[in-house]
């Protein structure tokens, strides 16, 4: 590598990240659904050509999947070699959502397509995005109560979607047979192939301008510059062996907690991370599996030191043991839905928890640590056609070393933002009723968390049914140093002058809703920072101006100090 000047190392670093958030921005601004067209949930990435190791991720698109995507890439490389999976040619696109080769839950579906030079594969595009529905027992594929995957929806191997520049119609039909309202799907297809013909086209100009041999050069030493400068940021912890556990509300099956147990060591530049101690797995869907479970370690750790480039070094450092024999670890048939968006945050909880032990001064107290997932499926008889309206919300970060935690903050493992109500209620028959910060949810501290969200949506027309995936329901985000936790998540349905909680709180399937019932949410607050007793009297009067608490909540939480 003497033989690349500084200069054009940074300038072909930038290309390819510029790559990456030129497909995001493609996909969203292209896609029919929502939840990518406004929420962003979807992310595009390069990928080494014989390992599927990560070259360059997009700054617009979900962490969670940069684990996921780079093992994904791996496997459909694995079995192209064996034989399983025809071989790439130019055009081609291949699609899998199969959460055992490295996928997250089956909504989640990926795109790879191959990069071709002079006739030889220089690397591969993947990208996923959130489809609102897979099929499955329930509309928007979020099934509380499943207990195999293929409750979920339809599972897809690695297959040639388009093949040479031309969609196969045969396997989009089997798709389409298989999932709700159909119809509107093609859109979010296009837009998925489009983001990465979009990529092709600009990593061609950049291995125009530089060729191959250079770009090969140039990403191998920014992949050591990342590993590099992680480890220089693991050395700055001090050496020992930290514990921590975090907790799942229930299976969604059996009503009772699931642990994840994490010891982390410290050693030299390195850090090892062991779940060994885990529950085993589980009867619902809140299994992980593994590619999740490697992928939420590392943007936890990519959280708490952010100015390191992401790239396969930037993980190098960090030795994860297979949870083998535990939730951690999901094997055929176990069911996932709620790996992704739920478990993947409990475990970069117990990653947090762990490290502020450590550097205190580096990280937070637990984040709301949930999607909140809500999906309504039904029919608008005004529209006289079926939808699937899927919807994530914010909540509260965990206060900090220097300042109160965000509010309304998007959840740990993504960039998703929920979709604006106006456009929810043009698409979906549904009114918001409430839409606002959950105002004193923040667990009490030195430095007190963010405050969740309260919403309520109102059915306007026709009979649908509802489906709930969070958690924290049964503990709030803890606080750390002394600080309190952070409030719960609250599920309510308004049903025929009843209210109505899920017995499982945070999880729940098929509620059968009609005109005038409301579904009410109030996402949970981040954990407090360190002891109430030690916060800046301003701090609280502060809040008490701007009603965030009454006076006698500010009393009780912070004392003589409000």
């Amino acid at each position: 590598m003497t033989s690349l000047d500084a200069l054009t190392l940074a300038v072909i670093q930038a290309g390819l990240q510029q790559v990456c958030n030129e497909m995001d921005i493609a996909f969203s601004r292209s896609a029919f659904s929502p939840v990518i067209a406004e929420a962003d949930d979807r992310s595009d990435g390069i990928y080494d050509r014989d390992t599927g190791a990560l070259i360059a991720q997009g700054e617009y698109g979900l962490p969670v999947f940069v684990g996921t995507m780079q093992y994904s890439t791996g496997e459909l490389i694995r079995l192209i070699r064996e034989g399983k999976v025809g071989a790439p040619e130019p055009g081609d696109i291949y699609i899998v959502n199969d959460p055992y080769l490295g996928g997250t839950h089956l909504m989640d579906v990926r795109f790879v397509k191959p990069v071709f030079v002079d006739g030889a594969l220089f690397c591969w595009l993947q990208n996923t995005g959130h489809w609102p529905d897979i099929g499955g027992m329930v509309p928007g594929g979020f099934s509380a109560h499943a207990t195999e995957v293929e409750q979920e929806g339809l599972r897809l191997p690695p297959v040639k979607l388009f093949k040479r520049g031309a969609m196969d119609p045969e396997i989009f039909s089997i798709i389409a047979s298989n999932i709700r309202v159909a119809d509107q799907r093609i859109g979010d297809i296009k837009a998925q192939a489009a983001a990465l013909m979009v990529g092709e086209s600009r990593l061609s100009d950049l291995l125009a301008k530089y060729g191959p041999e250079t770009l090969d050069a140039a990403i191998t030493e920014i992949r050591a510059r990342s590993a590099e400068r992680m480890r220089a940021e693991i050395r700055q912890i001090p050496d020992g062996t930290y514990t921590s556990e975090a907790f799942v509300d229930s299976d969604g099956v059996v009503n009772e907690p699931l642990r994840i147990a994490l010891s982390m060591t410290k050693a030299g530049d390195g850090l090892t991370f062991d779940f060994s101690g885990s529950s085993p797995p589980c009867r619902g869907p809140m299994n992980s599996v593994v590619a999740t479970t490697y992928s939420s370690v590392y943007l936890a750790v990519k959280h708490v030191f952010p100015d390191v480039p992401i790239n396969a070094g930037t993980f190098a450092p960090l030795t994860i043991h297979r949870p083998e024999g535990t939730f951690l670890d999901a094997r055929y048939p176990k069911p996932v839905s709620g790996c992704a968006a739920e478990v993947s945050q409990r475990i970069a909880e117990a990653v947090f928890l762990a490290l502020v032990q450590a550097i205190p001064e580096r990280v937070t107290a637990a984040p709301a640590g949930t999607s909140g997932n809500f999906a309504l499926g039904g029919f608008d008889p005004a529209k006289n056609a079926p939808y699937v309206m899927y919807q994530i919300t914010g909540g509260g970060y965990g206060g900090n070393a220097a300042h109160d935690g965000l509010s309304n903050g998007c959840s740990t493992i993504g960039i998703s933002k929920t979709a604006p109500v106006e456009v929810m209620e043009q698409y979906y028959p549904v009114l918001f009723r409430r839409f606002a910060l959950r105002e004193g949810s923040g667990g009490a501290g030195a430095h007190r968390g963010g405050f969740g969200v309260h919403y309520e949506v109102e059915l306007l027309r026709g009979e649908a049914r509802a489906s709930f995936v969070m958690d924290h329901g049964r503990f709030g985000p803890p606080g750390v140093l002394g600080g309190g936790a952070g409030a719960p998540n609250v599920v309510r349905i308004h049903r025929d002058g009843e209210t109505i909680t899920p017995l499982h709180l945070s999880k729940d399937q098929n509620i059968a809703i009609k005109a005038g019932d409301r579904v009410e949410v109030m996402t949970p607050g981040g954990g407090g920072y360190g002891a109430p007793a030690t916060r800046d009297p301003a701090l609280v009067a502060r809040d008490l101006r701007r009603g965030y608490y009454r006076d006698d909540e500010a009393k009780d939480l912070w004392g003589s100090r409000s």
